[in-house]
């Protein structure tokens, strides 16, 4: 193999598919990347349940395969000088050339890389900056526990032109909406999809629409010369559209940007895991946390409540900022019903649907 390619294509393809490579694979081969030069250059990464291939334009002098170490190619590609870069096949050696700098990389037996998988059937598509947006405001809802393998996952429901999106981690869930456009008019899909993987994705294919494939137990995603496959999860996940729509007698809209930011000033002086207090009258929302060993903190911010008294209520502040960051309407609108109970965040779009919704637990304040 003998091919000449642009130094900042080449780097930010290697990044970009290095970043499914394993840090304990089960294999040696597994901590590979297979670059495979045909009309294009390929770069592909596998590890049994997650792959990555970028393909670019590359100047092919000879056709070939060969399997470097992956994350060494990444780190050298990222620090190489603004120059184009020649990778030869030497014997048992990869020969990269970039300016006057040379590197002999001992390559992986190219037989033992298994056998990617092939890409399911695309039921639709949506632009990037869509998707992106409903799995960062979805994602933070996921569970990190592998313990419970089904609370790691995004739901994704799929009917007609219409997708849901739900998490949880059994103390909130965040579920969005939004159209896209199906491949059959009455598709109907549902499946299970692995957070963190779907999080890698939305960061990577923001730029151009979004090629979405389902089908024997896997997920694709394509976009722009990039594909991802991913293995589903078991579909078994709870009834969160129930718990999304109870009566919530008292509500309070606020605006966003100041909110956010008072809440994080005074989450400064709360101690890990403990609460921060908010404290809402006619006018206006008292935010309180501390008061033990390190401190406390106060700020107000302007609110209107309707449909009850003044009501205070506690929530972990990382889960509550989690909530909010996710409204892209100036006012978040916060639905309550007591003290002690949930409290559901959600968008305030004007005479539409909310597309967001954030159903998060109270803490009891003391």
């Amino acid at each position: 193999m003998k091919i000449r390619v642009n130094r900042d294509v080449l780097s930010d393809a290697v990044a970009w598919a290095a970043r499914v490579l394993p840090s304990r694979p089960v294999a040696p081969v597994l901590a590979g990347l297979l670059l495979e030069a045909g009309e294009q250059l390929s770069l592909s990464a596998f590890d049994y349940d997650v792959s990555a291939r970028a393909e670019v334009d590359a100047d092919v002098a000879e056709g070939g395969s060969v399997l470097i170490p992956g994350r060494l190619l990444a780190e050298i590609s990222r620090s190489l000088p603004a120059e184009h870069v020649e990778i030869v096949t030497e014997g048992a050696e990869a020969v990269l050339t970039c300016g006057t700098a040379e590197f002999g990389l001992i390559t992986m037996p190219v037989e033992d890389f298994p056998t990617m998988p092939t890409m399911p059937p695309s039921i639709g598509a949506v632009g990037g900056g869509v998707f992106a947006s409903a799995v960062s405001q979805v994602a933070p809802a996921a569970s990190r526990d592998d313990t419970l393998p089904m609370l790691t996952g995004i739901r994704v429901d799929v009917e007609g032109d219409r997708v849901a999106m739900a998490a949880t981690d059994r103390y909130r869930i965040a579920a969005r909406d939004f159209t896209w456009r199906p491949v059959s008019p009455d598709l109907a899909v549902s499946a299970m999809v692995p957070a963190r993987v779907m999080v890698e994705v939305a960061k990577t294919l923001r730029g151009g629409e979004v090629s979405v494939a389902m089908g024997d137990g896997v997920a694709g995603f394509e976009s722009v010369g990039r594909s991802t496959t991913v293995r589903l999860l078991d579909e078994q996940f709870i009834d969160y559209r129930a718990r999304l729509t109870s009566d919530w007698p008292i509500r309070a809209d606020v605006r966003v940007a100041p909110f956010v930011d008072a809440i994080r000033r005074v989450a400064l002086v709360a101690e890990r895991n403990t609460a921060i207090r908010l404290s809402f009258s006619q006018s206006q929302v008292l935010i309180q946390a501390g008061g033990g060993d390190i401190g406390r903190g106060t700020e107000v911010v302007e609110c209107e409540l309707r449909g009850g008294d003044d009501i205070q209520i506690a929530f972990q502040s990382q889960f509550l900022l989690d909530g909010l960051t996710g409204i892209e309407s100036e006012l978040a609108r916060i639905n309550m019903s007591s003290s002690t109970k949930p409290a559901l965040i959600q968008d305030v779009p004007g005479d539409a649907e909310p597309a967001f919704r954030y159903l998060v637990m109270s803490l009891r304040v003391t």
